[in-house]
């Protein structure tokens, strides 16, 4: 029994080796294999490809849309389910984690990121999540996209925003609420925590006023932020877009050349110049095919090289977004037949990044990276 028990090992050994060497090679040539039964937005053709389906990738443009709007997690999932669509198993029940799970994968930008589990014991079929044991690897444009990636790469910076609604002294975790598109932008600069819009009633009069929570909530030491009127912050940010209306044809340009750089070229050199290593590197991988070096330690230089390149990658959709941004803030301001009068939801969405609270004064910085600075 023991002979047979180590036998038995032995061969459970060698195929999870064999399994593994061939699902390497796959990965590293980019084959790709996706279950689209419970995969929202797509499904497969006779050939087994990813293709999309129209109706789905519908429901998956309005989770991103709905999602960039300022709606939370928790507000899509009733929305959707208030209209009765189905989610990817097919069940009208959504979950917030279908919501997010959505949001974050690469394969709605047409990429795909494999090998994110590995098979622990290959008899008893155990799998566990990826944590670094084993080599991943990214295919880009394996298949036909739903999102362009400069929208998959704002919700990933909008996902972190809300993820990270903690700062200030108490380092105590803020929850983001979608419901006012003022929530989660609005800080205190004398502890850095957020303001959230409260009702007011100071002896005897009801109004609607904004605080920092570290105030609030007395959570930490005593914060000595200044109360803001809802109807005063208004004001700042309709002073604020109208500066930017003003100025619209001396900063705005002066922004955009100061991102048009030799930057760009390099960057694009390095990524050609980690293709040719990489290239290399997988060939050098396929060659060992029948010999007994299983090819972790190539494997695990090309994922480094792939981090590498992917890092740089960031940094080109990173300029890329911030031209997008100011564009986008162009076109509004060119839109604008006049200086705003009345404040207005969307607007804030659209244009603000973050406001600022100072004892006299207000900094407003805009989504394309400019500041402007609100007097009392």
């Amino acid at each position: 029994m023991t002979i047979m028990a180590s036998l038995a090992q032995q061969e459970s050994e060698s195929l999870s080796a064999n399994v593994r060497l061939g699902l390497q090679f796959r990965y590293q040539q980019g084959k790709v294999q996706v279950n689209h039964n419970w995969f929202l937005g797509y499904t497969k053709d006779a050939d087994g490809h990813l293709i999309i389906d129209p109706e789905q990738a519908e429901v998956v443009k309005r989770i991103y849309r709905e999602y960039l709007s300022g709606k939370s997690f928790l507000q899509i999932k009733r929305a959707l389910e208030a209209d009765g669509i189905l989610n990817g198993a097919g069940n009208a029940k959504w979950h917030e984690s279908n919501i997010k799970q959505i949001l974050t994968n690469e394969k709605y930008i047409g990429d795909a990121l494999l090998q994110k589990t590995y098979t622990v014991d290959i008899l008893e079929k155990k799998r566990e999540a990826n944590k670094g044991q084993v080599p991943k690897y990214y295919v880009e444009d394996s298949h036909e996209a739903i999102i362009p990636k400069d929208i998959f790469l704002k919700v990933q910076e909008e996902i972190a925003r809300r993820a990270n609604l903690t700062k200030g002294t108490t380092k105590r975790k803020r929850i983001y609420s979608g419901r006012y598109a003022l929530s989660g932008i609005v800080f205190c600069a004398h502890c850095g925590d957020i303001f959230r819009r409260i009702k007011w009633n100071n002896r005897g009069c009801k109004s609607t006023v904004w605080r920092c929570v570290s105030r609030v909530e007395k959570d930490g030491p005593d914060c000595t932020a200044r109360t803001v009127h809802g109807e005063f912050l208004h004001e700042v940010v309709i002073k604020a877009i109208n500066e930017a209306f003003r100025e619209k044809k001396a900063i705005l340009p002066l922004l955009r050349e100061n991102i048009e750089s030799s930057r760009e070229e390099v960057t694009s050199n390095q990524i050609a110049a980690i293709d040719e290593q990489m290239k290399s590197m997988q060939q050098e991988l396929l060659a060992t095919v029948n010999s007994k070096n299983t090819g972790d330690e190539l494997g695990m230089e090309i994922r480094r090289l792939r981090d590498e390149k992917q890092a740089l990658q960031n940094e080109q959709a990173s300029r890329q977004d911030l031209r997008t941004r100011l564009d986008e803030m162009m076109r509004f301001l060119n839109d604008l037949p006049c200086e705003l009068t009345e404040y207005e939801e969307d607007y804030v969405r659209t244009l603000l990044e973050k406001i600022t609270v100072y004892d006299d004064y207000f900094i407003v910085e805009f989504k394309s990276g400019i500041e402007i600075q609100i007097d009392e």
